[in-house]
């Protein structure tokens, strides 16, 4: 059974493609179907934000399990979710209001055929083209093919099929091939025809009737990618593919009624030693045609099988449309076989973080899974520019957008105890005031005298005893307890020792290149005081592009007169 743990995972690995996602509840019941033209951001956001409609808190209360069907393009999403809901009619898209019919465009299936925009989907052996977004696109490609074969003298977008003579349906017909051709994505012919017409217009400078049939074109290929039928020669079909590796094999069911997939599901079997795939799709089909209640006469397989099921015919399509279904089965199969792979990973990765910091809190003695870790550091050169850092790391991994820096404001000299001892008030007063997660264990980068300063501080805060606090030493990577002289040495292999290594890297490096951006202003801000006509505003506005004296002075005279002026630029620079 799916948890809200591995739920997470799942959403983790959902792909970037267009398709179709279904939210599952415990009992396995479709909550609500949806598409996206990108899967794993839509999905996502229903998880990542708070939703101020009350009925969408509810759904995302209930959602246990997620399961993604992929196709090719925004439109085949729209199609695969309008035929999913009206089959499933899951209660959360009524309650949401999602549940819409989409207009298509008809060929209608008569002598004379008429074309026309429809709602309604009949199976009278017409031919639907869509479905699209909305009426606009379909009234313009109306219009396009009303002006393309105007010059014919034949509107098959009126009503007038019983007016055309008999001998005339040849003529009619070739007219219709050119337009399903079109609606069907191939446009080769008719965008050359177009293209010869384009450039003799442009010969005899009739550049409004050149520029017209260019817009013209450039619509064809904006839909050519963007069509899709629905075949009504498909119908009542099972669809089975299966792909593997050396211990798991997916096997991926589509259900296609009406030309549409109503029913999509993946499985995941584990291989017995030298089990063929033969063998495992004819013991999935039976128990998936038995579980989804098919009674199709038809099955298209991604492999050769021998038919065990009665009254049934097995076809391993190579080509057209049921090929198509096959592919885009197969896609599904071999996308859960990588999300699968990708869990798998994480997984690992999880277990791994989680042993590292069992091994730390067993080796430092914590009462708490340090799960949040903070390390501090000072920097300073001969007292000057004090700075300190604050890192946090999470999980045993470093949260950037957590780290803090510190300018020391109290203490004046070189006072590595003093700035300890300020920075760690600071920060976790601050912390206590916002009501924010204090760290189950802080890292300090020095010996006794930080650890004690540091100690100090959390008294001040009444934090004393409530979060873990050790020092680390350089020279031989002591770690001091807090009312402990004898420290401990960890084994320099040991992955504790080595976090902590990384804490106190990542708290200095960090320190480090602040104090040395804060040095260069200073030196720069120095060395301009004290040129005569150079105030404060203008030395601000040096620092805060130039930074150093070096930079500045490696810049080019012209980029230093549009931050300054050349006045102050010639005083700089004594020219």
């Amino acid at each position: 059974m799916t948890t809200k743990t591995s739920l997470k995972l799942i959403i983790k690995n959902i792909p970037t493609k267009p398709g179709v996602y279904q939210y599952y509840d415990e009992n396995g019941i479709i909550l609500y179907i949806g598409k996206a033209k990108n899967l794993k951001r839509r999905v996502s956001s229903y998880f990542s934000k708070n939703h101020e409609n009350l009925k969408t808190k509810i759904l995302v209360s209930k959602i246990i399990n997620v399961d993604c069907i992929i196709v090719e393009t925004e439109i085949d999403a729209l199609l695969l979710e309008n035929n999913l809901i009206k089959k499933h009619q899951p209660r959360y898209n009524i309650l949401l209001k999602d549940d819409k019919s989409y207009p298509w465009i008809c060929i209608k299936n008569e002598e004379f055929p008429k074309i026309f925009q429809t709602r309604k989907i009949l199976r009278d052996g017409s031919e639907y083209y869509g479905p699209y977004m909305s009426t606009h696109v379909i009234a313009v490609l109306l219009d396009f093919f009303s002006d393309l074969f105007y010059d014919s003298g034949w509107t098959p977008f009126s009503y007038l099929g019983a007016e055309i003579k008999k001998e005339s349906k040849e003529e009619y017909l070739k007219i219709i091939s050119k337009i399903r051709q079109i609606l069907k994505g191939d446009i080769q012919i008719v965008t050359n025809i177009l293209k010869k017409k384009m450039i003799q217009f442009s010969e005899e400078t009739d550049f409004e009737n050149a520029q017209n049939i260019k817009e013209k074109l450039n619509l064809l290929n904006n839909y050519q990618s963007k069509s899709s039928i629905v075949s009504s020669k498909i119908n009542n079909v099972d669809v089975f593919t299966i792909t593997s590796d050396k211990n798991i094999a997916f096997v991926n069911y589509l259900k296609i009624t009406n030309g549409a997939i109503i029913q999509s599901h993946t499985v995941e079997v584990k291989k017995k030693l030298s089990e063929k795939d033969e063998d495992i799709m004819q013991f999935v089909i039976t128990d998936l045609r038995s579980r989804f209640s098919s009674v199709s006469e038809t099955i298209f397989c991604s492999n050769n099988l021998k038919c065990i099921w009665p009254k049934t015919k097995l076809i391993v399509p190579k080509i057209g449309d049921k090929r198509k279904l096959i592919d885009l089965s197969l896609r599904n199969a071999k996308y859960m076989q990588f999300e699968k792979k990708k869990q798998n990973i994480l997984l690992q990765e999880k277990k791994q973080k989680n042993n590292n910091l069992l091994q730390i809190k067993k080796d430092l003695r914590l009462k708490q899974l340090p799960i949040h870790i903070e390390c501090f550091d000072n920097s300073n050169f001969q007292g000057t520019s004090p700075v300190a850092a604050c890192v946090v790391f999470k999980n045993g991994k470093p949260s950037k957008k957590d780290y803090r820096l510190f300018n020391i404001k109290t203490i004046i000299g070189p006072d590595d105890f003093g700035s300890m001892e300020e920075v760690v008030y600071r920060r976790y007063k601050r912390l206590l005031s916002e009501r924010k997660k204090t760290p189950q264990l802080i890292v300090i980068d020095g010996g006794k005298g930080q650890l004690s300063s540091a100690i100090k501080s959390l008294k001040k805060l009444k934090l004393s005893g409530e979060i873990a606090i050790i020092g680390i030493a350089k020279k031989l990577e002591e770690i001091y307890f807090p009312n402990d002289p004898i420290p401990l040495y960890l084994d320099k292999r040991s992955t504790s020792l080595k976090l902590i290594q990384h804490l106190r890297n990542e708290a200095h490096r960090f320190g480090i290149n602040h104090h040395r951006k804060k040095r260069s202003s200073l030196s720069l801000a120095s060395s301009l005081d004290e040129i005569v006509g150079i105030g404060p505003k203008t030395i601000g506005l040096i620092i805060n592009h130039f930074g150093s004296v070096s930079s500045l002075m490696k810049s080019k005279i012209s980029d230093v007169e549009k931050i300054i002026g050349k006045a102050k630029t010639k005083k700089i620079f004594k020219l």
